[in-house]
């Protein structure tokens, strides 16, 4: 499949339901899984990508099945492609790439994706990684770095977009981080 317009995410509290809703949202639509798996605090996260209206067709039977155990959902109609690489945790940065860090820090899965959203289209900044609720106690993460104005916008816009969500837990920006802390990246 072509690099997608659009992405769909589900957060379910129940394993057993998650397994159910992933199949039915496959048999509803024309929708490529990027993400299936159980997650920390015994919860499971189905991420879709597709056409619009594929899209919302599969989150809207999934919402339906999931009745009770939806915790979280979202659809971005156009998603930022950048948001790919860095939720496959395939970005690799060379040293010349990294400046400022920027880090946002929510109370899910779901809600990281969208800020990782909001972030690479509010600024000019390189998402590097998107961490979803593994080894984190169900909380997500996102890595950006570019110039520290850019950084800082697209924290701010991140970080808002969790707020609105009720889910921010925490935003920093790193001028000049240290070259250790790109280690793993670089």
């Amino acid at each position: 499949m072509a690099t997608p317009g659009s992405i769909g995410a589900l957060e379910l509290s129940s394993i057993a339901v998650g397994y159910k809703v992933q199949d039915e949202l496959l048999k509803a639509a024309d929708v490529e899984l990027l993400i299936a798996r159980t997650i920390c605090s015994g919860k499971y996260l189905i991420v879709i990508c597709g056409p619009i209206s594929d899209v919302k067709s599969a989150v809207s039977v999934g919402e339906r099945i999931a009745e009770d155990a939806l915790i979280d959902q979202l659809i971005i109609p156009s998603v930022s492609e950048s948001i790919f690489p860095a939720l496959g945790q395939s970005v690799v940065l060379s040293a010349d790439e990294v400046d400022a860090l920027g880090v946002v820090e929510t109370f899910g899965g779901v809600s990281i994706i969208a800020a990782a959203d909001a972030a690479a289209k509010a600024a000019r900044v390189t998402l590097f990684r998107i961490h979803v609720a593994m080894a984190l106690g169900g909380k997500g993460f996102c890595l950006m770095t570019g110039q520290v104005a850019d950084v800082e916008a697209g924290v701010r816009a991140a970080a808002a977009d969790a707020r609105k969500r009720g889910l921010l837990a925490s935003s920093v920006v790193i001028p000049r981080p240290r070259p250790e802390v790109f280690s793993e990246y670089i």
